[in-house]
């Protein structure tokens, strides 16, 4: 691949830098019955809302703020993802964002436990923190009650991954080279369309995104598959 001067690699989180989902990983491990009144209601509550109603339904039944934040320091996190980071970091031309549907809380503190704390120069996802009682109190990104993202794509209603994309590189301009978009779920969708010819999305096999990009087209950046860790550093170590 051609060298460029500046280039933004951006991350999903969950199944995507780490191999698991922060919001239900935490249940099945504390209290499998909640993962299960999760499945039940998902179609009929929003996600955030509805992983905000089962931390606080753990809190009632007593499980702590030292349980949760155990629980996610052992949630699976392949070493290749954190070799492929850190080298693509020393480089010294890479910025990266983490566009997430987890949480602040959730994700600062798997990062901690990697010693990747200082990876991000963003982490937009939905704001989280711990009460003085130990609940951990979640709510949406884009508050219902407040003005609404304008996605036509299909976002969840808590945040647009596309809308919240092109403000970062507003934020941050000139315009980066390249980006190379890791994900692996139907919401990563949105950005990837963003993405011009020169950009890559590197998509995770036989998830959301995938058949997403399979049924629907219109993507304009180079696509990648993987399936394990391994396969992204080998491709970062190209870059």
């Amino acid at each position: 691949m051609p060298k460029v001067d500046r280039q933004l690699v951006v991350y999903d989180f969950d199944w995507s830098m780490a191999d698991q989902d922060t919001d239900r990983w935490i249940f099945e491990v504390l209290a499998p019955d909640l993962r299960r009144n999760m499945k039940k209601l998902k179609d009929k509550i929003q996600w955030t809302d509805l992983v905000a109603q089962t931390l606080r339904d753990a809190h009632k039944r007593g499980i702590t703020r030292e349980q949760i934040e155990h629980a996610l320091r052992i949630m699976p996190f392949h070493p290749a993802m954190e070799r492929a980071v850190k080298h693509l970091q020393a480089a010294g031309n890479t910025t990266f964002l983490c566009l997430s549907n987890s949480n602040s809380v959730f994700i600062s503190t798997i990062l901690e436990a990697k010693n990747l704390q200082n990876l991000f120069k963003e982490i937009i996802t939905n704001p989280a923190e711990w009460d003085e009682s130990g609940l951990l109190k979640l709510r949406r990104k884009i508050d219902l009650d407040g003005p609404q993202h304008s996605c036509t794509v299909g976002c969840n209603p808590n945040m647009c991954k596309g809308e919240e994309l092109e403000a970062f590189l507003n934020r941050h301009a000139p315009r980066y080279n390249r980006i190379i978009y890791v994900g692996d779920g139907t919401n990563d969708f949105c950005p990837v369309l963003r993405l011009r010819s020169q950009d890559i999305v590197l998509c995770r096999n036989h998830r959301g995104l995938q058949k997403r990009i399979v049924k629907e087209g219109g993507l304009q950046c180079q696509v990648k598959y993987w399936g394990g860790a391994w396969e992204v550093e080998e491709i970062f170590s190209s870059l």
